[in-house]
């Protein structure tokens, strides 16, 4: 059966978030939800996310599941906000807890981050299948963006997070914390292995070229076409090229109030003596 999609495109971060439901059930899961965030002013906004919630409610679905593909360094989760709003437990992959573990160190945090995932619903392994409706989602652990990063298989379509783009695109980078190329180049092979005619859903779409965003592909198309895995590209020039390539990277605009953020699945911190919340900035951390 074919899962009904719906994506949605936050424009400052190129993410792309999905509502996917089963059509005969209604029952409904949403993935990687952006919470809008100004970091000139410390303003947090749910513009995106209510975006999602309208769209939920006038397509009569019931969310059972908001589905984390990884941490993200590049936008903070709204997935508090529409836990509250809709309902929905909140997953991620299992080894979250060495995410945490990494950078509750680097944010001196681990006496208020306990990595051990207990700020998620439900910790996921590869080969853990969740129920939607009359559908399922299967669970494939795909690391090398980061150490806990899961893609999810719902019917014929293949949500990915940030572990492929578009195949003028190529892939992620592979230089946070416990991220790793060779790693990468696996996870994305085996992917690759699916049936060909799988619909591959990304997690951001940059538009080289000033093309149109799109953020829908297939397995085959990527083997055909990908200009970093494609069919043809062996392990270790891809090894040499992303290593190459990462080292000329900028980090994140977001990235320290996305990961203090999105470690506490997306809570905020606790308010200090005078009600007020704050992030922090190390110096010198990366």
């Amino acid at each position: 059966m074919r899962p009904e999609i719906e994506a949605f495109l936050h424009g400052r971060t190129k993410t792309i978030s999905y509502v996917v439901a089963d059509p005969t059930t209604k029952r409904a899961a949403v993935l990687d939800p952006v919470l809008d965030y100004d970091p000139g002013g410390g303003a947090t906004a749910t513009d995106s996310a209510d975006r999602l919630i309208a769209h939920v409610e006038n397509a009569g679905l019931k969310v059972d599941w908001l589905l984390e593909t990884h941490i993200h360094a590049d936008h903070l989760t709204a997935a508090p906000y529409l836990k509250e709003r809709l309902g929905g437990r909140t997953v991620i992959g299992a080894r979250i807890t060495e995410v945490q573990g990494r950078f509750a160190d680097i944010f001196n945090l681990k006496d208020e981050v306990p990595a051990d995932g207990s700020q998620f619903d439900r910790l996921v392994e590869d080969g853990d299948r969740l129920e939607l409706g009359n559908l399922d989602i299967a669970v494939l652990h795909t690391p090398g963006h980061t150490p806990a990063c899961v893609s999810y298989l719902v019917g014929d379509a293949l949500f990915v997070g940030d572990t492929i783009f578009m195949p003028d695109y190529g892939t992620a980078r592979c230089d946070f914390p416990g991220g790793d190329p060779g790693t990468l180049f696996r996870s994305i092979r085996r992917l690759l292995a699916l049936p060909p005619e799988t619909r591959l859903f990304v997690g951001h779409d940059y538009a080289p070229g000033g093309r149109d965003t799109a953020w829908e592909t297939t397995v085959g198309e990527q083997r055909a076409g990908n200009i970093h895995v494609g069919d043809g590209i062996g392990e270790a020039d891809f090894v040499a090229m992303r290593t190459a390539r990462d080292a000329r990277l900028a980090l994140p605009e977001l990235i320290l109030p996305a990961i203090q953020v999105n470690i506490r699945a997306g809570h905020l911190p606790p308010p200090e003596k005078n009600g007020r919340r704050y992030l922090k900035i190390p110096l010198n951390a990366f």
